[in-house]
């Protein structure tokens, strides 16, 4: 017995690191084992725990119940949308639209929203989603608060104008490929550029009458808000559009009943018919004979095609009466308006009408009233425009209008004198 123990104390004082290791490793083994059947018990109890019907209903109420009763809604108008359809999206009840309508139409026309324009609303998220709050903006200058009075269900009405400073802004460019981009390459903005183009519609084909190296010079105002920037343009007070060499320049004269851009002799810029009632848009297909894209045999077109987005605003040319906007076969959708006793005008093609355009409604010179589209007999987006003289459909491009208004007196005597402040003005600005 002896002799065994003293071999066997031997052996362990040789071995003791390798005995060690083995005996810890068994440890390990043994823990392992314990832990795992420990976690495989709680985990079969916590399953039964879950699957407990009245414990799951009572996680499912206490999640919904943390769901947000209120939301921030930020929804930025696209093309198609109106008013009703952009609250019925998020499930605003009909009374309550209804009645938010009542109190906006007293002051504002909410029926003509512009793409882009940003509408801000709270709704509250009950049996019936109802509006909190409602932000609507007229324009960059005054916008529309609406705020629920809990009490009474009734909503407060509070208009908010911005202070703007007007500064008057002189640019001028050089025309390498279109005005457009001239334009903007200066950073104009888009819209005192359509409304230059506006100005000279009524003598200047854009497509077809500027050059390479033609130049532009234009005078106009700007409003901006504290932190300087840009919020709302306004007149253009100067327009010149140099020509092969040939100035084109025309001057805002305020006026009451002589509102509008002069030339140098004092005549209106205004005729009685625009030359082209659309923006930015290519000639694409002229007056005349011609292989019909889609019948295929050659026809008479009795009008001018331009090219252009779907999408792109079309303008009345002159003040009239629309005596047709619907379907009118291959033409589409089209708009008809009666300007006079010789001259009415046809705009065909057309994606959708501008709000309030239906047949006897009076529209002014420069109004949109229609939309580039594809329908009726198109191979893609276009405005189809006749120009009907005596009831008969004439080339638009080669008619030869008369001006409007001609200053005379002492009307023309105080458009003299701001002539010239205006040049003066511009002068100093350059030097």
């Amino acid at each position: 017995m002896k002799f065994g123990l003293f071999f066997f104390n031997r052996f362990l004082r040789k071995n003791l690191n390798t005995v060690l290791l083995v005996s810890l490793s068994l440890l390990t083994i043994i823990i392992l084992i314990s832990f795992n059947n420990l976690k495989n018990l709680e985990s079969k109890r916590y399953q039964n725990l879950l699957d407990n019907v009245y414990l799951d209903k009572s996680i499912k109420n206490i999640i919904n119940n943390l769901n947000p009763k209120y939301e921030d809604i930020e929804h930025k108008i696209s093309e198609g949308d109106t008013f009703d359809k952009i609250l019925k999206k998020y499930d605003v009840s009909t009374n309550e639209i209804k009645e938010l309508k009542r109190i906006l139409n007293k002051k504002n026309n909410i029926n003509s929203l512009e793409i882009n324009q940003l509408i801000k609303f709270t709704i509250e998220k009950n049996k019936i989603t109802q509006i909190i709050n409602f932000e609507f903006p007229i324009n960059k200058k005054k916008k529309i608060f609406l705020t629920k009075n809990f009490e009474s269900g009734d909503f407060a009405y509070e208009e908010v104008i911005t202070n703007l400073e007007k500064k008057i802004v002189y640019k001028e460019g050089i025309i390498k490929r279109s005005l457009y981009r001239a334009a903007t390459s200066k950073k104009i903005k888009p819209n005192i550029i359509i409304d230059f183009a506006r100005i000279y519609g009524f003598q200047i084909d854009f497509q077809r009458d500027i050059r390479k190296n033609d130049t532009f010079h234009i005078l106009y105002e700007e409003f901006v808000g504290d932190n300087e920037e840009v919020l709302e343009t306004g007149n253009i007070l100067f327009a010149n559009i140099n020509l092969g060499g040939q100035d084109n320049e025309l001057y805002f004269f305020n006026k009451k009943n002589y509102e509008g851009h002069y030339d140098v002799q004092g005549k209106s810029a205004v005729k009685a018919l625009m030359k082209t009632p659309i923006n930015g848009a290519r000639l694409s297909s002229s007056f005349g004979m011609r292989k019909h894209p889609i019948l295929g045999y050659n026809k008479m077109h009795k009008g001018t095609d331009f090219a252009a987005p779907k999408g792109t605003p079309v303008m009345a040319s002159g003040d009239g009466q629309i005596i047709k906007a619907a379907w009118c076969g291959g033409g589409g959708n089209c708009v008809k308006i009666k300007h006079n006793k010789t001259y009415s005008t046809v705009y065909a093609h057309l994606s959708k009408f501008a709000a309030g355009i239906k047949k006897g409604a009076r529209v002014k010179q420069g109004r949109i009233i229609g939309y580039v589209g594809s329908t009726g007999l198109s191979t893609g987006p276009h405005l189809h425009y006749e120009v009907i003289e005596n009831g008969k459909k004439i080339n638009s491009q080669k008619l030869k209008l008369p001006s409007g208004k001609i200053l005379k007196g002492d009307i023309r005597k105080n458009f003299e004198i701001d002539r010239i402040k205006t040049d003066i003005y511009i002068s100093e600005l350059l030097n």
